[in-house]
């Protein structure tokens, strides 16, 4: 917003010369012409806010010596011809007031209203907030422009003729600032443009921002433009001849007007395609708007019969609309000298949506307000909200909301032939959670016209999509490997972090227990007003705002149990209750060799709290030790591994003693190297031994082999119960003719017989 102008205001404003001021009354004078459709109060209400901006900003010059008025008064005419109603203009008038004139959002609410402060506020950048990075500051910014968008499509619009005047002015700017701003403006303001239907904004503001991105081949391929626009002006010219004879022939009553590729959509599809610019077709086509949608269908048959369709390059986008509710009908057809032409029919409402998009809501209305009518991004808009719920991180939110800026889709079905919009690329998940959270939440398998599928499965357009749910299924946080949709990413993480939270909290709670006992205290002092004094000092010193919090700070590692237990024992002496004497020898007595804690038991059952480490693969029988890692939760390493000798050594205070439960829940992951003999059909002797042991192959690996070497190492991790279980999988390996040995691996630590 505040991007072409000097970045503070001067100490000392200078006068500004009546010249300058006729220049701005003279544009505001150009900007009423356009206030028709407001009524008397309306029109009275951006007035108003045009004198109090042009208040505000007096002094303030933009980078081209105008007075700063004349870009809101810009903003605001673009707003106008989208027919915005007085609250949306007064807004526009007034974006930059509250972030460059010291403006505050009551003095707004005073004069103008909550909505339009509100509107204003949703406008205004971050910049007064302390952030660590630029691209955090930015992230926030744009996160609560998104918010406000939601919740009133109005701040976008405002915003996107904002941004569009920033563009057609940025050559006044330093030209060090124009990557950074074209840029900004192709990954974010481009995509949103094209989410909410605003055909023509979106490619004026990608053909701004190439040019200024990319100035040598901008000017290159507009000079290639320019050279064939001249060599086929004559075969254009005949081909709309011949349609419109064709039409004429017919009786329909049709207006044809030219159409051509932007610029940067050539360059766009040279690069992907690889493609040299004689080798772009497509450049030019032709627009029919015919009065009813049954015409369109009967347009399209006269040209078929005038020239030959292209086969494969027909759509259908009236019966399916884009996701962002644009409606044509596409056709490419060979016309004279071998030239492909495209043609897109549509009606006169279509023709306002395609291009105006969500816009198009006001220009239907004559009344100027801005309640009820058909919102065509609504359900996009109602998603951010929804990813805001689960998602508190500014960028983390952005990073979820750019997945969903995709403008190609595909279309596919619910078994009840509801048509629903993907983003390409998206899976069965992101289906499930397109459908609800809760059936995301608990998708356990699915099927896709008929067949069970994976749920990785990228959906096709046309496919009838069936999920399958279980009360008891869950996340699964390999899903966050394939989803493409930003709110089933969300979901998933916001459940994923929700179950760690509680499993942490459980295992902070377990470790604390079992410090204090190692201090002589038999058990946790109750949450109750007696001990509310004692938490709250306890609290102050670790710095938690809440106990869960404190507990699950403890489940994760950031703080170590046995420090903050001695805390707490030296705050419950100060209150009178001694340590059991007999309790802390006894726990210390058999606690695990150097090792400040008791043991906590381990059954598999833990998920995101307890993690087993991939160095050395822990299965029970294992003598275990327990390393709580900063930020890990609890990691299980076997006694003698490497790696976790090495983290004793620094850390051995995060070290706690780690016993497996009598009756472990699920099958663990091992590894072991089987070196074999050379031969036909050995993988799958030995991928047989295993299997018949009732062991699952999880991973397998085979090293390079050499020529003319005699024997192969085999690697494998395979899932077993415990030890007894490995040794039985080990037996039956060796009894394999053309294995020559087999054993486990664990890194570090070399193989184990």
């Amino acid at each position: 917003m505040s991007a072409v102008k000097p970045s503070s205001k001067p100490a000392a404003p200078p006068a500004v010369s009546p010249a300058a001021a006729n220049a701005a009354a003279a544009s505001f004078a150009a900007l009423t012409e356009k206030l028709s459709y407001l009524n008397a109060e309306g029109l009275d209400m951006v007035r108003r806010a045009y004198r109090y901006a042009d208040e505000a900003h007096l002094g303030q010059m933009r980078n081209s010596g105008e007075p700063y008025i004349t870009h809101p008064i810009a903003v605001a005419a673009q707003c106008a011809d989208w027919k915005l109603d007085a609250q949306a203009l007064s807004a526009a008038l007034l974006h930059d007031a509250m972030e460059d004139c010291g403006i505050t959002k009551t003095d707004l609410i005073e004069r103008f209203g909550i909505q339009v402060a509100d509107l204003v506020d949703g406008l205004t950048k971050l910049d007064k907030l302390e952030f660590n990075t630029r691209e955090e500051n930015q992230a926030e910014s744009f996160r609560k422009m998104l918010l406000a968008m939601a919740r009133d499509v109005r701040v976008i619009l405002v915003k996107l003729a904002d941004r569009s005047h920033n563009m057609r002015t940025m050559g006044d700017m330093p030209r060090a600032k124009w990557g950074r701003i074209s840029s900004e403006t192709l990954e974010i303001y481009v995509p949103i443009a094209h989410r909410l239907g605003l055909n023509q904004t979106y490619r004026e503001l990608q053909e701004l921002a190439f040019q200024h991105l990319m100035p040598w081949r901008y000017k290159v391929l507009s000079k290639a433009v320019q050279k064939a626009r001249h060599r086929r002006r004559d075969l254009m010219q005949l081909v709309q001849h011949e349609v419109e004879a064709a039409f004429a022939k017919a009786g329909l009553s049709v207006r044809i007007s030219g159409r051509e590729k932007t610029l940067y959509s050539i360059y766009k599809k040279m690069d992907s395609k690889h493609l040299s610019f004689a080798q772009v077709t497509d450049i030019y086509g032709f627009r029919l708007i015919l009065p009813e949608v049954v015409d369109c269908y009967t347009a399209m048959g006269v040209l078929h019969q005038l020239y030959k369709p292209v086969p494969g390059k027909f759509k259908d986008h009236i019966a399916i609309a884009k996701i962002n509710g644009y409606q044509s009908l596409h056709t490419t057809l060979v016309g004279p000298s071998g030239l492909n032409v495209e043609f897109q029919m549509r009606t006169e409402a279509m023709h306002l949506v395609a291009e105006s998009g969500i816009a198009a809501h006001w220009l239907y209305k004559t009344n100027g307000s801005s309640d009820g009518g058909e919102n065509l991004g609504n359900k996009w808009l109602q998603s951010l909200l929804d990813i805001q719920d689960e998602t508190r991180d500014a960028t983390e939110f952005w990073d979820h909301v750019k997945v969903d800026l995709f403008p190609d889709a595909v279309y596919v079905f619910t078994p009840k032939s509801r048509i629903m919009a993907m983003p390409r690329g998206a899976t069965v998940v992101d289906f499930a959670y397109a459908v609800h959270s809760d059936v995301g939440d608990r998708t356990m398998a699915a099927k896709v016209n008929g067949e069970q599928v994976p749920l990785r499965t990228e959906l096709r357009n046309g496919d009838v999509v069936e999920v399958v749910t279980s009360a008891v299924a869950s996340p699964n946080p390999a899903w966050l490997g394939f989803v493409r949709t930003g709110r089933a990413r969300s979901k998933i993480r916001h459940h994923l972090k929700t179950m760690a939270q509680v499993e942490s909290k459980e295992l902070g709670r377990k470790l604390l227990a079992q410090a204090l006992r190692a201090e002589g205290i038999e058990e946790m002092p109750q949450t109750d007003d007696a001990h509310q004094l004692l938490w709250e000092k306890l609290l102050r010193f670790t710095g938690s705002k809440t106990q869960d919090e404190l507990l699950v700070d403890l489940g994760l590692g950031k703080r170590v149990a046995s420090i903050v237990a001695k805390r707490l024992a030296n705050l419950l002496a100060d209150m009178g209750q001694k340590p059991d004497a007999l309790l802390m020898s006894r726990e210390r007595f058999t606690a695990h060799e150097n090792v400040s804690q008791g043991s906590v038991i381990v059954d598999g059952s833990e998920n995101a709290s307890v993690q087993y480490a991939p160095c050395c693969h822990p299965i029970p029988g294992d003598a275990i030790v327990g390393y709580l890692g900063r930020g890990e939760g609890l990691v299980v390493h076997l006694d003698q591994c490497a790696v976790g000798q090495r983290l004793k050594h620094k850390d051995s205070e995060r070290f706690i003693a780690v016993e497996w439960a009598e009756e472990p829940t699920r099958h663990f992951e091992v590894a072991v190297v089987v070196t074999v003999s050379n031969g036909k059909g050995v993988l799958a002797r030995v991928a047989s031994a295993i299997t018949s042991a009732e062991a699952d192959i999880t991973l397998v690996n085979m090293a390079d082999e050499v020529s003319g070497q005699e024997a192969t190492d085999l690697r494998f991790v395979i899932s077993v119960r415990d030890t007894a279980h490995l040794d039985a999988v080990l037996r039956n390996l060796r009894r394999v003719t053309s294995v020559v040995q087999a054993q486990r691996v664990v890194s570090g630590v070399g193989r184990t017989p």
